[in-house]
């Protein structure tokens, strides 16, 4: 992505400085952010912005590697289900369309983009731990603007400045989302269901689905904020080894698996394997 492209100002307006916490607004030489203090951001080359405060060091996110697998296996349209599912959880609610979305832990911005395309008028950020993911997620969408921030540290976004959170297999930090939640808003969350890839977890060695998910989930989301829907999307794939290894490769599951051990499972499926996609979809709003 070039700089030339313009920024999303809509999404701009959502952001503060890392430093001090005012608002951010695009720099004179259109190549940063820069609040009235003079704290300035500079954009990278592939078009994202590092909000983190100075000497801040994130958790550890996805590798190249594995953002690689990611682009591929979205891109095939493997989880066009899990998209469609996400985008109309944050579509529903009678508080009309939402304008403003943050995708927390979005990685590529892919799911974003495919909500943001049902949504012509809003716009949203896409925060994420990995550079490697902000530089995909950054040329994503004309609307959406990629941050390299800490989903775990105060979030570098406005006080009750969007109207939907978004997190799809990413972790949840329930006081910093109810802050930047409006008086109104929603969060989404996509979990993992119990059968979620069932069929390949033996043959390859996968981890688990935590069968205590769901109370783990509400445990970091109360008292902050509370549930008012819930939905559940369930699919059957039909995946090719290529797609297997892809799919593997761009998950939690790729941290524990040598590439030859998982090449040697992979292996040993059939050409075509069937698997399940099976996610909860919960609904969650401020409790003040």
């Amino acid at each position: 992505m070039s700089l030339r492209r313009p920024w999303p100002a809509g999404a701009v307006e959502l952001l503060t400085c890392p430093v001090c916490g005012a608002s951010l607004a695009v720099r004179g030489d259109g190549a940063g952010l820069v609040c009235p203090a003079g704290h300035s951001s500079d954009r990278a080359r592939q078009g994202h912005v590092t909000l983190l405060p100075p000497g801040h060091v994130p958790p550890s996110g996805d590798s190249a590697a594995m953002v690689a697998d990611r682009v591929a296996f979205l891109a095939a349209g493997h989880y066009a289900g899990v998209t469609r599912a996400l985008a109309d959880a944050v579509a529903a609610g009678d508080d009309g369309p939402p304008g403003a979305l943050l995708d927390l832990g979005g990685g590529t911005g892919h799911h974003l983009a495919g909500v943001l395309d049902r949504l012509p008028a809003a716009v949203g950020v896409v925060l994420d731990s990995s550079r490697y993911a902000a530089r995909r997620a950054a040329g994503v969408h004309p609307r959406a603007l990629a941050v390299v921030g800490d989903a775990w540290a105060r979030l570098p976004v406005r006080d009750a400045a969007v109207d939907r959170v978004l997190v799809v297999f990413a972790p949840r930090n329930g006081p910093e989302t109810a802050r930047v939640l409006r008086p109104g808003g929603r969060l989404v969350v996509v979990t993992p269901a119990a059968d979620h890839l069932a069929e390949l977890v033996a043959p390859l060695g996968l981890l688990r689905v935590d069968p205590d998910k769901a109370r783990r989930l509400s445990m970091t989301l109360e008292p902050h904020l509370r549930p008012v829907a819930a939905a559940a999307h369930r699919e059957r794939l039909e995946l090719d080894r290529a797609a297997v290894t892809t799919l593997v490769g761009m998950g939690p599951h790729a941290r524990h698996l040598s590439p030859d051990g998982l090449a040697t499972a992979v292996a040993g499926l059939p050409e075509r394997t069937p698997v399940t996609v099976s996610v909860d979809v919960a609904t969650w709003a401020r409790t003040g």
